[in-house]
């Protein structure tokens, strides 16, 4: 037999027990680290660009860290979604790719919007005008705004219909899908309507409860329920 038909007919390696690990280690980050990130944000949503920029400039070691956060959570939160809707699209299909429809393109939004606190923390650690930078931080490039109302209505519509296909699917108990349905309704409250860190923290924090919940689901599947085996 040849090498090219050895390597063919070899056995390949069974991954599904490591991604299963790997989903489940990973579910809770993303939401984990924008409840920190909303706790520690040094201006509130609705400030305008220089009380923005003043907040920055008074807190400098505050921004950065959110900046680190903002980046874990971009490359932590599509992959759970992602991995939640496996859980679910079996017994919810049309809510999970609903759901789903919504949050990748709205988790992916957030790329850009942390760049823009990037630039905030820069721009205050150089000493650029502070009328310059506040300009800049709420008037920059028009994209930005089109990242921002992705993210607003990709996240918080999208987890609730993911929250609803986890009620429908039944693989979690009930607090969970009503705990995901709540979390971000929640967050639009605090961010928006009484800018409360705490209560954000708190919308956050359920979040993150809720897909550690779905990480014990996703321990609990075999590998077959979890994904087809390599193929010979």
């Amino acid at each position: 037999m040849s090498t090219i038909q050895q390597i063919r007919t070899a056995p390949r390696s069974d991954l599904r027990s490591s991604t299963r690990l790997l989903a489940a280690v990973l579910l809770p980050v993303g939401p984990a680290c924008v409840a920190l990130l909303r706790y520690l944000l040094p201006y509130q949503t609705t400030d305008d660009g220089p009380a923005a920029i003043a907040a920055i400039a008074a807190h400098p070691d505050r921004q950065a860290v959110c900046v680190w956060l903002g980046l874990v959570a971009t490359l932590t939160l599509v992959p759970a979604v992602l991995w939640v809707g496996r859980l679910t699209r079996r017994h919810a299909p049309k809510l999970t790719a609903a759901a789903l429809l919504l949050l990748v393109p709205g988790y992916l939004s957030i790329a850009l919007l942390v760049s823009t606190d990037a630039m905030a923390w820069y721009g205050v650690h150089e000493g650029v005008d502070s009328r310059v930078l506040a300009d800049l931080f709420t008037h920059g490039h028009p994209i930005t705004y089109v990242a921002a109302g992705v993210f607003v209505v990709g996240h918080v519509l999208g987890t609730v219909l993911l929250g609803l296909a986890l009620w429908r699917s039944g693989v979690v108990p009930r607090w969970v899908a009503v705990a995901t349905i709540a979390a971000q309704p929640l967050h639009f409250v605090a961010a928006v309507v009484v800018g409360s860190p705490t209560l954000d923290l708190v919308a956050w924090g359920l979040n993150a409860v809720a897909f550690a919940a779905c990480s014990v689901a996703v321990l609990r599947l075999s590998d077959d329920e979890w994904d087809l085996a390599p193929a010979a």
